[in-house]
């Protein structure tokens, strides 16, 4: 499970640190996408390998499936990191996020996620007041 926030930035070769509570868990490679509201998932490559067999079942005659599956393939990127836990997000992701310089990593349980800072505190903030509110309605029972 990935938890938390963290701040690292890029460098000049499009590299990113992963936060250090991160690296055990993507040592053995990852897989970098598209994500919503503009951001990048990255997923163990093991997770996203189990998602694809469960995507897999899906019925082709399902647009909605069918588009979402394009998008998801084929803007991903399979990488490794690096000995000190860098890892490379290719141009047309970092294009896809806006991902300049200051980014935010954030865990999200079986996931990580890659912001923009300005993105990411501006989506945070527009859902604070939403999150407060909904927690009962989108997990009723559970907390």
């Amino acid at each position: 499970m990935f938890l938390g926030t963290h701040q690292p930035r890029l460098d000049e070769k499009g590299r990113i640190f992963l936060p250090a509570k991160f690296r055990d868990d993507l040592a053995e490679g990852l897989v970098i996408t598209k994500g919503q509201e503009r951001c990048l998932y990255v997923f163990p490559a093991a997770e996203f390998a189990a998602m694809t067999e469960r995507m897999a079942t899906a019925p082709v005659t399902s647009k909605a499936g069918r588009d979402y599956m394009r998008v998801l393939f084929a803007g991903a990127s399979d990488e490794v990191p690096d000995k000190q836990g860098r890892v490379m997000i290719p141009t047309g992701l970092r294009t896809y996020a806006g991902l300049d310089r200051d980014c935010v990593v954030i865990g999200a349980n079986n996931r990580v996620e890659i912001w923009d800072r300005t993105t990411w505190d501006t989506y945070l903030a527009s859902q604070e007041q939403a999150f407060a509110e909904l927690s009962e309605e989108v997990l009723p029972g559970l907390m």
